[in-house]
């Protein structure tokens, strides 16, 4: 005859189930997203054939937008390049100062004319349709619109990918007053959050990462 407290442990495994199954319905689909929000998980890249491959980031802003976003291009290929080179694997990266020096003293019209002047086997082609760091006079709230092409090379500059991004607006609730911080320093911060989106299209990434993007704009 088995003892009670023998008894006690043979029901805790049904105790358990009864519980689980207490909680179908709405109670069932709160600890999921519970359990997922916990987990890390990691979305995948879009883009893989970087891997290996010598790459030119180059941006440019629309025709519109060239005196005032003329600078933020530049930041941005250079932020982006590097996160592609610690973040992605194995890409390797043309210097962004020899990309500048070439589309400073060469017009163009086609990144695969700069990715052929500097050998690249793949241009990532980043065209600003929308830059600007001001919800108001007196508030930062930065927004901005890109879309993103990969050039290869080794076919003429084919087109091997391209996406049209969402819009990104950072902080994505709430502005910050400009007497927090200076125009450079948020100038800075929003252009690493969208070389952040670019990135993601080529390396895997925590979907996480995105929660706390208001508190970030505070640091």
């Amino acid at each position: 005859m088995s003892s009670p407290s023998h008894r006690r442990r043979r029901w805790l495994p049904g105790l358990s189930i009864l519980a689980l199954t207490a909680t179908a319905g709405g109670c069932t689909q709160l600890l999921l997203t519970s359990l997922f929000m916990l987990s890390k998980y990691e979305t995948p890249p879009e883009f893989t054939e970087l891997k290996g491959k010598k790459t030119a980031v180059v941006c440019r802003p629309l025709v519109e937008l060239q005196y005032s976003s003329s600078s933020a291009a530049d930041q941005l290929a250079r932020v982006t390049g590097m996160l592609l080179k610690q973040k992605g694997k194995k890409i390797e990266i043309v210097n962004p100062q020899k990309i500048e020096s070439w589309t400073d003293e060469h017009d163009w019209d086609d990144f695969a004319e700069v990715g052929k002047a500097v050998k690249a086997d793949y241009v990532v082609g980043i065209e600003i349709e929308e830059f600007s760091l001001y919800q108001g006079q007196t508030i930062y709230q930065g927004k901005a619109r890109v879309r993103v092409t990969v050039h290869d090379m080794q076919k003429d500059g084919d087109i091997a990918f391209e996406k049209q991004l969402p819009e990104i607006v950072y902080p994505p609730s709430a502005g910050i007053p400009t007497s927090e911080k200076s125009e450079e320093e948020f100038r800075r911060q929003f252009t690493g959050i969208v070389a952040e989106q670019i990135g993601r299209v080529f390396y895997a990434y925590d979907h996480r990462d995105d929660a706390a993007m208001d508190s970030r704009a505070l640091d």
